[in-house]
Protein backbone atom coordinates (compact mmCIF):
# COMPACT_ATOMS: atom_id res chain seq x y z
CA UNK A 1 0.00 0.00 0.00
CA UNK A 2 1.26 3.46 -0.85
CA UNK A 3 2.17 5.98 1.79
CA UNK A 4 -0.51 8.67 1.95
CA UNK A 5 2.17 11.35 1.67
CA UNK A 6 3.13 9.86 -1.69
CA UNK A 7 -0.34 10.67 -3.00
CA UNK A 8 -0.23 14.31 -1.89
CA UNK A 9 0.27 16.66 -4.80
CA UNK A 10 2.19 19.89 -4.51
CA UNK A 11 1.43 22.60 -7.07
CA UNK A 12 4.04 22.63 -9.83
CA UNK A 13 2.94 25.96 -11.26
CA UNK A 14 0.87 28.94 -10.23
CA UNK A 15 -2.74 27.99 -9.62
CA UNK A 16 -5.45 29.27 -11.91
CA UNK A 17 -9.24 29.21 -11.89
CA UNK A 18 -10.73 26.12 -13.52
CA UNK A 19 -14.11 24.58 -14.06
CA UNK A 20 -15.28 21.54 -12.11
CA UNK A 21 -14.79 19.43 -15.26
CA UNK A 22 -11.19 20.64 -15.58
CA UNK A 23 -10.55 19.95 -11.89
CA UNK A 24 -11.94 16.41 -12.13
CA UNK A 25 -9.94 15.68 -15.28
CA UNK A 26 -6.80 17.05 -13.65
CA UNK A 27 -7.34 14.89 -10.54
CA UNK A 28 -7.82 11.75 -12.64
CA UNK A 29 -4.77 12.64 -14.73
CA UNK A 30 -2.64 13.00 -11.59
CA UNK A 31 -3.84 9.69 -10.14
CA UNK A 32 -3.38 7.81 -13.43
CA UNK A 33 0.15 9.18 -13.67
CA UNK A 34 1.10 8.40 -10.05
CA UNK A 35 -0.55 5.02 -9.56
CA UNK A 36 -0.41 2.30 -12.23
CA UNK A 37 -3.29 0.51 -10.47
CA UNK A 38 -5.77 3.30 -11.27
CA UNK A 39 -8.14 2.54 -14.14
CA UNK A 40 -10.94 4.74 -15.45
CA UNK A 41 -13.94 3.26 -17.22
CA UNK A 42 -17.62 3.76 -17.87
CA UNK A 43 -20.06 4.76 -20.55
CA UNK A 44 -18.32 6.70 -23.33
CA UNK A 45 -15.37 7.75 -21.13
CA UNK A 46 -12.67 6.39 -23.45
CA UNK A 47 -12.53 7.67 -27.01
CA UNK A 48 -15.49 10.05 -26.59
CA UNK A 49 -14.20 11.56 -23.33
CA UNK A 50 -17.46 11.25 -21.41
CA UNK A 51 -20.80 12.93 -21.87
CA UNK A 52 -19.39 16.14 -20.34
CA UNK A 53 -15.86 15.54 -21.73
CA UNK A 54 -14.50 15.03 -18.22
CA UNK A 55 -12.13 12.25 -19.35
CA UNK A 56 -11.20 13.86 -22.66
CA UNK A 57 -7.64 13.04 -23.68
CA UNK A 58 -7.00 10.52 -20.89
CA UNK A 59 -7.34 7.43 -23.09
CA UNK A 60 -4.94 8.88 -25.62
CA UNK A 61 -2.42 9.65 -22.86
CA UNK A 62 -2.72 6.42 -20.80
CA UNK A 63 -3.95 3.87 -23.32
CA UNK A 64 -7.02 1.72 -23.82
CA UNK A 65 -6.11 -0.69 -21.03
CA UNK A 66 -6.35 2.04 -18.37
CA UNK A 67 -9.09 4.31 -19.74
CA UNK A 68 -11.83 2.44 -21.55
CA UNK A 69 -15.49 2.31 -22.43
CA UNK A 70 -17.93 -0.07 -20.79
CA UNK A 71 -21.30 -1.37 -21.99
CA UNK A 72 -24.44 0.47 -20.97
CA UNK A 73 -24.88 -1.66 -17.87
CA UNK A 74 -24.54 0.30 -14.68
CA UNK A 75 -24.71 -2.85 -12.55
CA UNK A 76 -22.04 -4.46 -14.69
CA UNK A 77 -19.79 -1.41 -14.43
CA UNK A 78 -19.97 -1.26 -10.64
CA UNK A 79 -19.80 -5.05 -10.31
CA UNK A 80 -16.60 -5.10 -12.37
CA UNK A 81 -15.20 -2.28 -10.22
CA UNK A 82 -15.90 -4.30 -7.05
CA UNK A 83 -13.88 -7.20 -8.43
CA UNK A 84 -11.08 -4.95 -9.66
CA UNK A 85 -10.88 -3.23 -6.28
CA UNK A 86 -10.82 -6.56 -4.44
CA UNK A 87 -7.83 -7.62 -6.54
CA UNK A 88 -5.77 -4.49 -6.02
CA UNK A 89 -6.81 -2.08 -8.75
CA UNK A 90 -8.19 1.39 -8.03
CA UNK A 91 -11.14 1.80 -10.39
CA UNK A 92 -12.69 5.18 -11.10
CA UNK A 93 -16.00 4.47 -12.80
CA UNK A 94 -18.53 6.79 -14.34
CA UNK A 95 -22.23 6.22 -14.48
CA UNK A 96 -23.30 8.66 -17.16
CA UNK A 97 -25.95 10.41 -15.05
CA UNK A 98 -26.73 10.00 -11.34
CA UNK A 99 -30.28 9.01 -12.25
CA UNK A 100 -28.91 5.76 -13.62
CA UNK A 101 -27.35 4.53 -10.37
CA UNK A 102 -30.50 2.57 -9.49
CA UNK A 103 -29.61 -0.51 -11.59
CA UNK A 104 -26.22 -0.53 -9.82
CA UNK A 105 -27.60 -0.01 -6.33
CA UNK A 106 -27.34 -3.71 -5.42
CA UNK A 107 -23.65 -3.78 -6.31
CA UNK A 108 -23.02 -0.50 -4.48
CA UNK A 109 -24.98 -1.33 -1.31
CA UNK A 110 -24.77 -5.13 -1.06
CA UNK A 111 -21.33 -5.75 -2.55
CA UNK A 112 -18.99 -2.74 -2.50
CA UNK A 113 -20.12 -1.27 0.82
CA UNK A 114 -20.24 -4.58 2.70
CA UNK A 115 -17.32 -6.54 1.25
CA UNK A 116 -14.91 -5.65 4.05
CA UNK A 117 -17.43 -6.64 6.72
CA UNK A 118 -18.48 -9.86 4.97
CA UNK A 119 -14.87 -10.96 4.53
CA UNK A 120 -13.76 -10.06 8.07
CA UNK A 121 -11.40 -7.47 6.61
CA UNK A 122 -9.73 -9.81 4.12
CA UNK A 123 -11.09 -7.88 1.11
CA UNK A 124 -12.05 -4.31 0.36
CA UNK A 125 -13.35 -2.73 -2.79
CA UNK A 126 -11.72 0.70 -3.04
CA UNK A 127 -13.24 2.62 -5.90
CA UNK A 128 -14.56 5.98 -6.94
CA UNK A 129 -17.98 6.11 -8.57
CA UNK A 130 -18.57 9.32 -10.50
CA UNK A 131 -22.21 10.15 -11.17
CA UNK A 132 -22.77 13.60 -12.67
CA UNK A 133 -25.92 15.37 -11.52
CA UNK A 134 -27.33 18.83 -11.96
CA UNK A 135 -25.11 20.78 -14.30
CA UNK A 136 -27.88 22.96 -15.64
CA UNK A 137 -28.66 20.81 -18.67
CA UNK A 138 -32.40 20.69 -17.94
CA UNK A 139 -32.45 17.00 -18.76
CA UNK A 140 -36.00 16.14 -17.80
CA UNK A 141 -37.06 13.14 -15.80
CA UNK A 142 -34.05 10.90 -16.43
CA UNK A 143 -31.15 13.34 -16.24
CA UNK A 144 -32.03 15.69 -13.39
CA UNK A 145 -32.17 13.78 -10.11
CA UNK A 146 -29.67 14.19 -7.30
CA UNK A 147 -29.92 10.88 -5.42
CA UNK A 148 -26.68 11.20 -3.43
CA UNK A 149 -28.51 11.56 -0.09
CA UNK A 150 -29.60 7.92 -0.39
CA UNK A 151 -26.01 6.85 0.27
CA UNK A 152 -25.92 8.50 3.69
CA UNK A 153 -27.95 5.54 4.95
CA UNK A 154 -25.51 2.89 3.69
CA UNK A 155 -22.87 1.52 6.04
CA UNK A 156 -19.44 1.03 4.52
Amino acid sequence: MQDKKQLAVEPTSPTAPMTMIQALRSAMDVMLERDPNVVVFGQDVGYFGGVFRCTEGLQKKYGKSRVFDAPISEGGIVGAAVGMGAYGLRPVVEIQFADYFYPASDQIVSEAARLRYRSAGDFTAPMTIRMPCGGGIYGGQTHSQSPEAMFTHVCG
